[in-house]
Order: structure tokens, then C-alpha cells, then sequence
């Protein structure tokens, strides 16, 4: 597939780098790494807050090495000290702009995390980490070059503002897949050796965006370090992304939730270094999104191979001594849909589905079997009020199950994926 994809991609790329006709485009990748030319101010300062509240019904664990303990997959993340909190997510604030006397071409963004999530937490980690840090050159046509710290081009729901996000948590293939934990080593740890990935990366991006005949077309090459946020290299492997889209603009619409229709095709390539060697890690993936009077909808397929999770022992505790998984030589694929109604103009419905089959590859380990494949599913109902346009309600509730079709059928792990429970959740998120 990944042959396939830069064959496809990469003359696209070329001919949008080629075309004459800048659009005035506000897509992700333009959003987040330009200003308004001469009109961004030199510096603005920008934030938001999401306040959670999320539950389970804490079933205990009914098998395996952790019975009658309580399972990691029904506390609250990232602590996993309960299976019911108020939690402060996300606090983020940040300065951006550009336009000084000096040279205008030149705009920079900075973030930090101030929340209680998987960035703030893990060895190492501190409530107060840096997640941006970056600076766009914009001297050559059709080529900006950012450089730094900064969401890597991508997955729609990775590349999208957490401000605008639909959904309380992360879909099964985003968070398992794409949601980076980084360990020394592949059974052995209790706890990350770091923050989270974030969807970011150190490194350089060429990118640009296009009017294509009334189409805004964009592109993204980047290479990174592919070792988390605010870390240098471990290995002399570099991370090499690509990204093409895209959208028909309906109307005059603009920012981050403006009306279209777009496509787009990504595909990530790197190296990981676990148990003290270093293992592939490649993900690619398609989707589309639209958008237009009380309708949304969004849908991407997405696969793996090489370094993927593979959660705790038993679905066990760290503090009750489970140890995490990493499956160095496995595959996975999965996609989501998502629906959005809009019923009044301030009030939307959601739902979505989502699907991940991962360690779809025999087991390495015993050779005989898929007996590490779990299939997840889990289907959201939520609905959206939004207060004004930078305060939104969200409810949400998740029917969830694992399945582990490649294992025996006396095996305990079908009663460990039996003990998971529907979680429900409740956000308020303010933008300022």
C-alpha cells in the first residue's frame, strides 16, 4: 500500500507545488503553521480548557492474573485511580503571530499543557510541558518550510484542534494507533518513559496549499525525530511523513469548522528503539470529511505495521504490578464514522463507530496463532450544545467491547474482555 500511496501522492504533490494560484485556504495544515498575511497581530495569546467528568461501573476483572482486581480499561486515564473523576483534561495557552518590521514573511507558535493527561504524566513528565514550539518561513512560493515542535501531517482526528473536537475521548484505532506511548522496553515497564506523543514531532515540513480549480489543495512532507515531544533523537532513524489533500469549500465559510467536502491520503514511516534494538513503525491511512448546512460527516480507514500497542497484562493495574505491552513485529487496520446533526443551529447530535483489529499478524511468539489479535468496537452517542462559539457542552456515552477471535476458547482472556465496561462522559470545553 505504502508503494502504491507515494506513486499516487507524490506527483500530485509536485504539481501543487507547481501551481501559480494561491488560496486563501483554512485547513489544518495552514491553520496551524501561517498567519494572515499583514494581518496577524505580532502576538496574540490563545488557550482553552476542558473540564471532564467520566465513569465506568468499575466491573472487576473476572480472569486471569488480576482477578477480582479492578481493570486498567474501566478506570479513568491517566492516573487510573478511579472509575469515576472530575478531571481537568486540558489547559492549554499559547502565543502566535508574525508580521514584524524585520521580516513579515515569518510567523512562529508556541504551546503548553497545563492539563492532567497522558503529556503531563509519565516518567520524566510535569504538569507544564511544552507541546508547540515552532517557526514558518514563507519566502518560497508553493514551499513553506515550518520548523520545530508541531502536530504532524496526518490523520484528520489527529491533525484536528482538541477546540473543535466532537467527541470526549479518541476513537479505539486513533488512540491505540496513532496515540504514541513511548517504552524502553517491550514487557518489562509499569510506566511510560515519557509523555505521550500528541500526534507531534521535532523536525522540518514543507507544505503549501492551492486553488486547483476551485478546489483548495494541499500538501505536507516532513521528517522528524520520531521520539515524542521535546526530546532529541534515540537512534539515527528519522520519521518521514506525507500528506495530500483535498476540499471543496462551500460558500464563504472559514476556520475550523468550515463547510466542504475533502479527501485526503497520509502515510508515516519510522523507527523505534525498544529492548534496545529498533523496530519499524509505519502507519498510512485515507478519509474524507463533509460539512454543510445541519449534516457532517467523517470516515477514515487507517492500518499499521511494525511497533504497536498493546495495553497492560492482563488488563491489569500498573499499581497492582501489570506490566505494559508493546508488540514490535504486528499489524493492525481499523476506521471510524462519524455523524453529526444538527437539529437547531446551537445543538447537534452525534454518533459514531469505530473499529480497530489489532495484532492481526500471527504471533511471532508462539507461531501458531493469532492469539494476540483483539478486535475493538465501540459505538458513541453524544450530543453538543454550544453555549456560544468558543463554549460548547458535550455528552457522551460509549457501548464498548473486545473481542479475542484468534484465542482458545477456554482461554481466560475471553472473561478479562468480558469485565469491560460502557463509559460515560460529560465536557466542558471553553476557547479563548
Amino acid at each position: 500500500m505504502k508503494t502504491q500511496f507515494m506513486k499516487k501522492v507524490l506527483p500530485l504533490a509536485l504539481l501543487a507545488a507547481t501551481a501559480s494560484t494561491t488560496a486563501h485556504a483554512s485547513n489544518w495544515l495552514m491553520l496551524q503553521g501561517t498567519e494572515p498575511t499583514n494581518q496577524a497581530p505580532r502576538a496574540k495569546v490563545w488557550g482553552f480548557v476542558q473540564l471532564q467528568y467520566q465513569q465506568t461501573d468499575d466491573t472487576k476483572l473476572k480472569a486471569g492474573p488480576y482477578k477480582g482486581k479492578s481493570a486498567a480499561f474501566n478506570q479513568i486515564a491517566p492516573q487510573l485511580s478511579s472509575s469515576s473523576s472530575f478531571n481537568v483534561k486540558r489547559a492549554r495557552i499559547g502565543v502566535r503571530g508574525n508580521n514584524f518590521p524585520l521580516d513579515p514573511k515569518i510567523n512562529y507558535f508556541l504551546l503548553a499543557e497545563f492539563g492532567n493527561n497522558g503529556i503531563t504524566t509519565g516518567k520524566n513528565a510535569s504538569q507544564g510541558q511544552l507541546t508547540d514550539a515552532s517557526v514558518t518561513i514563507n519566502h518560497i512560493p508553493g514551499a513553506r518550510i515550518r520548523v520545530g515542535l508541531f502536530k504532524t501531517p496526518g490523520s484528520e482526528k489527529a491533525m484536528q484542534a482538541i477546540g473543535v473536537y466532537n467527541y470526549i475521548n479518541f476513537t479505539n484505532v486513533v488512540d491505540r494507533l496513532l496515540l504514541e506511548r513511548f517504552f524502553d522496553t517491550s514487557t518489562a515497564d509499569t510506566q511510560r518513559n515519557g509523555p505521550v506523543g500528541a500526534f507531534r514531532d521535532t523536525g522540518v515540513e514543507v507544505f503549501d496549499s492551492f486553488n486547483l480549480k476551485g478546489w483548495d489543495t494541499s500538501y505536507a512532507v516532513m521528517i522528524g525525530n520520531g521520539n515524542g515531544l521535546a526530546r532529541v533523537d534515540n537512534n539515527k532513524g528519522k520519521d518521514t511523513y506525507l500528506y495530500l489533500s483535498t476540499e471543496k469549500v462551500f460558500g464563504n465559510s472559514k476556520g475550523p469548522r468550515r463547510h466542504g467536502l475533502k479527501f485526503y491520503a497520509w502515510s508515516q514511516n519510522g523507527k523505534r528503539t525498544i529492548d534496545s534494538t529498533e523496530k519499524n513503525r509505519t502507519r498510512s491511512g485515507l478519509g474524507t470529511t463533509y460539512f454543510d448546512g445541519k449534516y457532517r460527516l467523517a470516515a477514515e480507514y487507517i492500518t499499521a505495521e511494525g511497533m504497536i500497542y498493546g495495553g497492560t497484562k492482563g488488563a491489569g493495574l500498573p499499581s497492582d504490578g501489570a506490566t505494559f505491552s508493546v508488540q514490535p513485529d504486528q499489524a493492525a487496520n481499523g476506521y471510524y464514522v462519524d455523524l453529526g446533526y444538527r437539529v437547531v443551529p446551537n445543538f447537534e447530535l452525534n454518533l459514531r463507530y469505530d473499529y480497530l483489529d489489532s495484532g492481526t499478524k500471527t504471533n511471532a511468539k508462539t507461531g501458531t496463532n493469532n492469539d494476540e489479535e483483539r478486535q475493538f468496537t465501540t459505538t458513541t452517542v453524544g450530543a453538543q450544545y454550544f453555549l456560544n462559539k468558543k463554549t460548547t457542552l458535550i455528552a457522551n456515552y460509549e457501548i464498548r467491547d473486545i473481542k479475542a477471535p484468534g484465542a482458545p476458547s477456554a482461554a481466560p482472556v475471553h472473561q478479562i474482555l468480558d469485565s469491560l465496561d460502557n463509559r460515560i462522559g460529560l465536557e466542558l470545553r471553553v476557547v479563548f
